[in-house]
């Protein structure tokens, strides 16, 4: 799988949209958009960073829960 379709992944992995998904990182949906078509490679670290805010975001909600 490439960074692409990673973030592509990630970001319907939380029902998103691109804008919303966008506002949700802080991220441009100018950038996220060339993320995702592959006219742009952000850094490997990248697709990692927004997984683990995802995953720690799931654990704060499931503590709060709890």
């Amino acid at each position: 799988m490439n960074i692409a379709e990673k973030i592509t992944e990630l970001r319907e992995s939380v029902g998103e949209n691109r804008y919303e998904f966008s506002e949700h990182l802080g991220i441009p949906v100018r950038t996220l958009e060339d993320w995702e078509a592959g006219r742009r490679t952000p850094p490997q670290y990248i697709p990692r960073l927004i997984e683990y805010q995802l995953k720690y975001e799931e654990l704060v909600k499931k503590g709060k829960k709890g």
